[in-house]
Order: C-alpha cells, then sequence, then structure tokens
C-alpha cells in the first residue's frame, strides 16, 4: 500500500513498517545487534528491458475490517466470509476455520462455497476436513483470481481496517484469525505449497522506524527485528532494519490448494450470481460467501471498496533471496518512497500502488513509473556500494 492511501484511510494498518516509528519504544522487540561485518547480497537488475508484464489487483477493503459472521437466507446458513483488504493470503486459514466453526451445527455435511481466490479455497478445505462434502461456485479459478495478483507474503494487516472504526469484538477476531493463519501457514512451509521464509529488509534513515511494533498484531506473530548499522548493509541509507517473513507464492500456492480440494473428492462449478435469490436457489444449506469484491453488489455491501494493486514484475534472477520495503534516501513526496520488492519463481515483483475506489483494470503509467525508476534508484546505489 502506498503512502498516499495511508493518509486516505486516515490510520490504516499497512505493513508493518509504516507503523513501528508510531509505536511506544518500551514495547519494542527490535535488537540493535553488535556491530557485524558488512552484509553482501546479490543485486536486483533492475531496468525497463528486463520488465515481463504488469498486473492488476483490486484488493477488498473495507474501513471497518474484514465480514465474518453467520445469517439466515431462505433458511439457509450463509456464512460471510469477505473483505479482507490486502490481507487475505495472510488471514485466509484463520478466517476459514472460523467460517467452519459456523458451520458445524448443521447436521447436513453438504456445503457451498462461493468464490475461487485464496478466501474460497481455504474455506472449502477447511470445510473438507471437518467432513463436508463441499462445491466450490466461482466466475473465476486459478489462475485468474484478484488472489493471483497479490504480492505475496504474510502481511496480515495491509489493506485491512481503519483504526477509528474497530471495535474490541472485531479486534478479538482478528487476534484468532492471525494466530491460526500464522501457525498454519508454517506448517505448510516447503516447495509444494511455495510457502518460504526470507529475510525482509527496510532500509531508513529513522533508526527509531525499527524499534516500535505493530498495534493491531498480537506480540507473539511480530517476530524479532534487527536494526542494522551504518557499514553492516549495502543499502544506501544509514540504517536496515532485517526481519524474517514468510514468503507465498501465489500461482504455486493457489493451484496446490485447488488440487487438494479436488483431490479430497471437491467439486467446481462455474457460474456468477447476480442476486441473493441466486444463492439462496443452491441445493446446500450451507453457503460460504466468499465473493471478495463482488459481495458489494452481490449482498449490497455499501462499506466495500477497491483498493487497485499494481505490479511489475522483472524477470527471474534465482540468487535474489531477500525482500525489500522502501529505500529511497530522499523520495519527492511521501507516497514515492513507498515501494516494496519481492523475488519469487515466476519473476521479480516490484509493488507500491493503491489507489482506493479505483475500478480500472488498466495500468497506472505514472505509478508504473515511480515503482521501476525508485528501485533503478535503489538497487544502483546497492551496486555502488557493493563495488567499493
Amino acid at each position: 500500500m502506498d503512502r498516499r492511501s495511508v493518509l486516505k484511510l486516515g490510520g490504516l494498518a499497512s505493513l508493518g513498517f509504516a507503523l513501528d516509528a508510531c509505536a511506544p519504544k518500551a514495547a519494542s522487540r527490535a535488537v540493535v545487534a553488535a556491530r557485524r561485518p558488512m552484509l553482501r547480497l546479490p543485486v536486483v537488475n533492475v531496468a525497463w528491458d528486463r520488465v515481463i508484464r504488469t498486473t492488476i489487483g483490486l484488493r477488498p477493503h473495507r474501513p471497518s475490517g474484514f465480514v465474518l459472521r453467520a445469517e439466515k437466507l431462505d433458511g439457509k446458513t450463509l456464512i460471510h466470509n469477505f473483505g479482507h483488504g490486502g490481507a487475505g493470503m495472510s488471514l485466509s486459514w484463520g478466517t476459514a476455520s472460523m467460517a467452519t466453526d459456523l458451520a458445524l451445527p448443521h447436521t447436513e455435511r453438504k456445503a457451498a462455497v462461493l468464490g475461487s481466490g485464496v478466501a474460497g479455497l481455504t474455506a472449502a478445505r477447511e470445510l473438507q476436513r471437518h467432513g463436508f462434502e463441499v462445491t466450490i461456485y466461482a466466475a473465476t479459478v486459478p489462475p485468474d483470481t484478484t488472489s493471483n495478483m497479490s504480492l505475496a507474503g504474510f502481511t496480515p494487516t495491509s489493506g485491512l481496517v481503519e483504526f477509528k472504526m474497530r471495535t474490541p469484538e472485531w479486534d478479538a477476531q482478528f487476534t484468532d484469525a492471525v494466530r491460526i493463519a500464522y501457525r498454519r501457514l508454517q506448517l505448510m512451509a516447503g516447495s509444494r505449497y511455495g510457502i518460504t521464509w526470507i529475510k525482509q529488509y527496510a532500509p531508513t534513515d529513522n533508526e527509531q522506524a525499527g524499534r516500535g511494533t505493530n498495534a493491531l498484531l498480537p506480540s507473539d506473530v511480530q517476530g524479532s527485528r534487527v536494526i542494522l548499522q551504518p557499514g553492516e548493509h549495502p543499502f544506501p541509507t544509514k540504517y536496515a532494519i532485517e526481519r524474517d517473513e514468510m514468503r507465498i507464492e501465489p500461482s504455486i500456492y493457489l493451484d496446490a490448494l485447488m488440487e487438494d480440494f479436488l483431490d479430497w473428492g471437491g467439486r467446481v462449478v462455474i457460474r456468477k450470481f447476480e442476486t441473493p435469490r441466486d444463492v439462496a436457489a443452491l441445493p446446500e444449506n450451507v453457503i460460504v460467501n466468499c465473493t471478495g469484491l463482488g459481495a458489494k453488489a452481490l449482498f449490497n455491501d455499501a462499506e466495500l471498496t477497491p483498493l487497485k494493486g499494481q505490479l511489475v514484475v522483472l524477470i527471474p534472477q534465482s540468487e535474489i533471496n531477500y525482500g525489500t520495503t522502501g529505500g529511497a534516501r530522499t523520495p519527492a513526496t511521501p507516497e514515492s518512497g513507498f515501494v516494496h520488492m519481492m523475488p519469487r519463481s515466476d519473476g521479480i515483483i516490484l509493488g507500491g500502488t493503491s489507489i482506493r475506489d479505483n475500478w480500472s483494470l488498466e495500468v497506472e503509467e505514472k505509478d508504473r513509473q515511480r515503482v521501476v525508476e525508485a528501485h533503478i534508484e535503489l538497487f544502483g546505489a546497492m551496486q555502488k556500494a557493493v563495488r567499493t
């Protein structure tokens, strides 16, 4: 999420670093390492002739956070599980588990899941694990879902909620969801699901940025951070904040979840729903709504709005095994400094775009230029540091 959207959303929880500088120092879990040798990292080769694609995804944002509740629809149980903003890849196992808990009172073990993005696939798998026969109804399936267009790392507060609209009940629900999801993703780490741990670096001139914590996250999922001092890192800033992060490769992950679902006897029906009456006509009596942004029209959720994301993808570099957040030493504007890089097997992913209430799937050329040029500057300076 870029700085522009953070300001517009009035304190929206983003990728952690944006919030850390405001947190109380007493709560810090960062440590200043003893003097270490210069960190040696391979340099990302960022150039316009290495761009292989630009992708667009519309994140389903709700200022009050995701919806997770059950209601009746013509005598059937309708369980809503949508509105995760940019945190769907991170939180989906948690909300899927809690949605399944809402379905368990039904003695009939047949369920419908609406949507085949990460929220729909994880909900379907959780239901299967509890003995349900599940059919997924979706207009599109991977690789053509919004989830396929995500960055994606374990960033469970990205584009999720406005702090002023949180309630104690929602906070408790979120805390349960993030803990369940964090544990489940750890157990899935490996090549089968495309989940790995990598180092994430945030170059900065503000040492205090690494000393706080994310106020929304429970302490047991925050992990520790190391503040690298001048001379200990190759970035063109005074400090660099080092932390560990789970990386999720969407194309591998979503395909593996779909394969698991089908192996367990799941069925997929390609269709689109126009009205709640269409949903009520399904043969299943338990229905889990994971339609994401589609819930705005289908279930008249006026609060849902898109956060338009855009990723620029470079030719893969197998030697790059770390990610970055930010890094421009003297950004022209606050928003221009908010960029991030994530290496994957399908390419080097460059991001840093989030535009509220923009439904267009067209490329935002100004943002594309900003993101690529910021990374050319960052890694160009890094290359000079490596040479010296």
